[in-house]
């Protein structure tokens, strides 16, 4: 795992994606700073903070999308299945590597708050609270998608289909607000989603049957207790949609709560979402 992640930490500066991703980050962040604190005379580094959550709609698929994509575009993840390690580790080095280089625009933008202190008071148990949010929240989104970067090998592919899934959940709760709170489109909406997850999982193992039964073994239970209790779906997956939303809970962070269940929260979408490339990977492996 160290050799892989020495490997993609030396690629991203060797190359111009890390040297464009701090550019483009620090310019956006030197713009909202400049238009937040200085010019709008706010004492508050956490909207800018707050504000710069939309770059990342599109700097996180960037930075990302050569992860995996490039090793199946220039046919050398036939080397990374020859290591004498695991997928796993692989799979774990390069999203290392990948949170490296966001840890370190992360640092840099934290000389920020100590640089306006020296023009106003600043409060930093706040400031360095929203920006680790800030950190975890960045790290959620790498993993979703290097998970994307695993299933293709067009890079701008991947770039496209990360930003429209990162403007969707950007969009989350927006929409939950939009569907209608009736028992019978909870079920309809519950559904569906089980029926994305079984094509991913097909998309996975290549098992039409696993997936078909996979869906099977959440379909049946949840229309069994639609029937059963339908009030239970009453305005239930409008509310589920708007507790998952990701951007929506770095909110918490920006107005000076040092939330917990956030933290945990980005961790376990992190970990899941590298444990569904690393299943992905495997797949190809073993193909």
């Amino acid at each position: 795992m160290e050799a892989v992640f020495k490997r993609e930490f030396r690629s991203y500066f060797t190359g111009m994606t890390g040297w464009i991703f701090f550019a483009v980050l620090f310019i956006f962040c030197g713009i909202f700073t400049t238009a937040i604190n200085l010019l709008g005379h706010a004492a508050s580094f956490e909207y800018v903070l707050s504000n710069m959550t939309i770059v990342l709609l599109f700097l996180m698929p960037v930075l990302a999308m050569r992860s995996l994509a490039e090793e199946k575009r220039s046919r050398t993840d036939g080397l990374l299945y020859s290591l004498p390690v695991g997928m796993r580790d692989v799979v774990a080095g390069k999203y290392l590597a990948l949170v490296s280089v966001w840890g370190i625009a992360c640092l840099a933008i934290g000389a920020v708050p100590l640089i306006l202190s020296f023009y106003g008071k600043i409060y930093f148990a706040s400031a360095y609270g929203t920006l680790l949010g800030f950190f975890l929240l960045g790290c959620a989104l790498l993993a979703i998608c290097m998970f994307f970067s695993s299933l293709m090998e067009n890079q701008i592919l991947v770039a496209v289909s990360g930003f429209g899934s990162l403007l969707l959940l950007y969009l989350m709760k927006g929409i939950a607000s939009l569907i209608p709170a009736g028992a019978g489109t909870s079920l309809l909406a519950f559904i569906a989603v089980e029926a994305v997850a079984a094509v991913i999982l097909y998309l996975l193992t290549k098992n039409i049957w696993t997936s078909v039964g996979a869906f099977a073994l959440f379909a049946i239970p949840t229309v069994t207790v639609y029937l059963v209790k339908k009030s239970l779906f009453e305005g239930l997956f409008p509310k589920l949609l708007g507790y998952t939303a990701v951007f929506d809970r770095f909110d918490s962070f920006v107005n000076g709560i040092f939330d917990i269940t956030a933290i945990v929260y980005y961790i376990t979408l992190a970990f899941f979402f590298v444990w569904l490339s690393v299943q992905s990977m495997d797949r190809k492996r073993w193909n």
